[in-house]
């Protein structure tokens, strides 16, 4: 296991390093400059690439951005917020995504398991039926509509919750965008869950299982859960990193200061850093749970691990 878990860290370090070194290129290849000021002329643009080190060739600033990276530093924005430390940006926002979306992900993840179990359970039945026809609607439907849906019913009609995020009451004002965002997942979560179940109910290890008398909830939980939650994992792992890394639209309706909003206003200004620091931080956090993910099938099925050493 530890032979197999190390593999895995090394190509996930390998991985981040060149994302990194493509993203530097692709912002090199982008039109425009951070500098687009019609007042500055062409000896000023020329002292300001200078003074952040944008006329030394790619290699070069790749490699500061490295060393700088692994101190911590990102360097700083050029547009945005000028000469202001991306940490410094980053930090007010990404804990508010991350919470947002973290809470998304365990409303839509438990949601859609128990849902899916009930559909799998009580296959064709009214139950299994009102089940899909949700899944249906959570996929179909975008967030976005659950999002005006919940700030009009719940914020403006009932007052139970903020329409408003407020950073005074971030309980509070994170239940409707964290209920809008969790729909998606909760949809393929429990279709997933279904499908997965009743597969896993029908075949022949299960009928083992019941033949030494095992029954009830351990037959369920232990055996079919288990077996049908590589898939359900393959399928929530990304939407994690989605959710927890923020919803532009949502989090324009219930204004949330998140990274979403950041990142496309750091797209719009050609601010380099931004963009880098953000981009490089949504791979890691991709990477990190896919790694995870990667870990949990060796632990949930060692088939998996023994079948990737002989390889």
């Amino acid at each position: 296991m530890k032979k197999y878990t190390l593999k895995r860290i090394l190509t996930s370090l390998f991985t981040l390093l060149a994302i990194l070194l493509v993203l530097f290129i692709l912002m090199q290849l982008m039109p425009g400059s951070p500098f687009n000021d019609e007042k500055l002329n062409a000896d000023q643009r020329a002292a300001l690439y200078a003074k952040y080190g944008l006329d030394q060739p790619v290699i070069v600033q790749f490699g500061r951005y490295v060393v700088n990276m692994l101190r911590g530093d990102f360097g700083v924005s050029y547009n945005i917020s000028k000469n202001t430390p991306i940490s410094q940006l980053i930090q007010t926002r990404l804990p508010i995504s991350i919470g947002i979306g973290g809470a998304a992900v365990s409303i839509g993840a438990i949601a859609g398991l128990l849902l899916g179990l009930l559909a799998a359970l009580k296959h064709d039945t009214i139950w299994d039926s009102l089940a899909t026809i949700i899944s249906v609607i959570g996929v179909s439907v975008p967030s976005y509509v659950f999002a005006l849906a919940l700030s009009y019913y719940f914020g403006f009609q009932l007052r139970w919750f903020p329409m408003l995020f407020s950073a005074k009451d971030i309980t509070n004002s994170s239940v409707l965008p964290s209920i809008s965002l969790s729909m998606f997942t909760m949809a393929s979560i429990a279709r997933f869950t279904r499908s997965e179940m009743l597969e896993v109910l029908g075949s022949d290890y299960m009928l083992l299982a019941e033949s030494k008398g095992i029954s009830g909830s351990a037959l369920i939980f232990k055996h079919a859960l288990r077996n049908a939650l590589i898939p359900i994992i393959t399928v929530l792992a990304p939407l994690i990193v989605d959710l927890m890394t923020g919803s532009l639209v949502v989090e324009k309706i219930f204004a949330i200061p998140g990274v979403g909003s950041l990142l496309v206003n750091a797209i719009q200004s050609n601010d380099y850093n931004v963009v880098i620091a953000l981009s490089f931080i949504y791979s890691a956090m991709y990477i990190g749970i896919m790694l995870v993910v990667d870990i949990l099938y060796g632990i949930i099925d060692p088939r998996i691990r023994l079948a990737k050493k002989g390889d």
